[in-house]
């Protein structure tokens, strides 16, 4: 049966535009390029980045995709992608599980960035005299 997932599609309009942006501006290793458009990463998934050429894969563009990238030292990583004039969604916030923004792809694809630093802890209260 099913014990993989091998990729995850991202549609856009402007698959020249699309490469630039996850190749050089994310970084993200290009894997493959042809008319299918692009793939990226080099471990067992992958993202493939396509030319949205039909009504369905046109009505998935400039959306979630779902996709949350794990990234150490986020809040450095995101000044980076603030110089390359990245569009953010929403700026990194400290939550619960960790430190998480939101970025737009050209095509207004929102991608989650994720590190896994927890909230420092607050020193405890002094009791309360009785």
């Amino acid at each position: 049966m099913i014990t993989t997932l091998y990729s995850v599609a991202i549609f856009v309009t402007d698959i020249e535009g699309a490469v630039a942006f996850y190749r050089d501006t994310l970084e993200l290793p290009l894997r493959a390029q042809g008319s299918f458009g692009a793939e990226f990463l080099e471990g067992e998934t992958k993202i493939g980045v396509h030319p949205a050429s039909h009504a369905d894969a046109k009505a998935m563009i400039g959306r979630h995709t779902g996709l949350t990238f794990h990234v150490p030292d986020l809040l450095h990583v995101c000044g980076v992608l603030h110089d390359r004039g990245v569009q953010f969604i929403t700026e990194p916030t400290q939550q619960a599980w960790g430190i998480m923004a939101m970025i737009a792809d050209p095509d207004g694809n929102i991608l989650a960035l994720w590190e896994d630093k927890l909230p420092e802890d607050q020193p405890e209260a002094p009791p309360e005299s009785a």
